[in-house]
């Protein structure tokens, strides 16, 4: 397939540690991934990365797995096409019309809109509900569980 014909999808923090610890709702998502062109924010990377030691740090994750999923993190960054953060980035004024994302969150609504306007998102993937609820606010194509999320 080539890279016109790919499909795109924005992945935030919340859906990549989804696959990555392979919580509920990760073998749907995988599936509807697998073989598309997934984007994000560099600030994934480092997101996930601080959430894996913060659970291996309350005890959820062994030290082995740790190793495991931060290895991975490191061979994921080949398979996605990451948003650097960037001075236009931070000084845009998109934002969404009624709620007010947490600064981390605005920096993955402000990079799907980046990537959104080179070619369409075919969907924003998130777990968490006020993200979504900004995404929506932009326009962004956000799919939620209640919708029939994959």
């Amino acid at each position: 397939m080539k890279a016109q014909d790919l499909r795109l999808y924005y992945l935030d923090t919340s859906a990549y540690l989804c696959i990555l610890l392979n919580e509920e709702g990760a073998a749907g998502l995988v599936e509807e991934l697998r073989g598309q062109g997934l984007v994000s924010s560099v600030l994934l990377i480092l997101e996930a990365n601080r959430n894996l030691v913060r659970l291996s740090r309350l005890g959820h994750l062994s030290p082995a797995k740790l190793n495991r999923c931060l290895e991975r993190v490191r061979e994921d960054q080949a398979l996605l096409w990451l948003r650097d953060l960037t001075l236009d980035l931070c000084s845009g004024w998109d934002m969404p019309v009624v709620s007010t994302p947490r600064s981390l969150d605005l920096v993955h609504l402000r990079s799907a809109l980046w990537f959104h306007k080179q070619k369409p998102l075919t969907r924003f993937v998130s777990f968490d509900d006020a993200q979504n609820q900004a995404a929506q606010e932009l326009d962004l194509p956000v799919t939620t569980e209640a919708e029939g999320q994959s």
